[in-house]
């Protein structure tokens, strides 16, 4: 079963985005998860709502830390504009996407952040790559 996890800072906003968007477009078979290095133990009003305005539905997802994950070498590790602050995770391939934290800024330039985040999420589980994936050295990556 190949799994993706997507790691940000708060797992409020753009992970808990990315994880939504890949369960409801992905395969079954894919295992999913979102985590935060410092989660904020909460959904972002703001996740909330652009989900919504996708049909999908956040309210019964719960901000996770890394240390909440399963142990496992994972497919896909997404980091998601944390930089030095996502922690070391067991990886096949890690995976950069540079996205802003879309909480602050107007909801026009927020939606883009999340489309942005749409097609990159059905780009890795259309192809199994994205084009900013990288394979790791031996099983570690950061």
């Amino acid at each position: 079963m190949p799994s993706v996890v997507f790691v940000c800072v708060a797992n409020s906003c753009r992970s808990q985005m990315a994880e939504a968007l890949a369960r409801a477009v992905g395969d079954p078979r894919w295992e999913i998860w979102s985590a935060g290095s410092h989660p904020s133990g909460r959904i972002h009003p703001l996740a909330l709502q652009m989900m919504e305005e996708l049909g999908l539905d956040l309210s019964a997802q719960r901000s996770k830390g890394i240390t909440e994950l399963p142990s496992r070498t994972w497919d896909y590790v997404v980091l998601m504009g944390c930089k030095d602050r996502c922690p070391t995770l067991t990886a096949r391939h890690r995976v950069e996407w540079s996205i802003p934290d879309p909480v602050g800024i107007p909801l026009e330039e927020a939606r883009k952040i999340r489309d942005q985040i749409k097609g990159l999420v059905y780009e890795l589980l259309r192809t199994g790559v994205s084009s900013h994936a990288a394979p790791t050295r031996g099983t570690t990556s950061r």
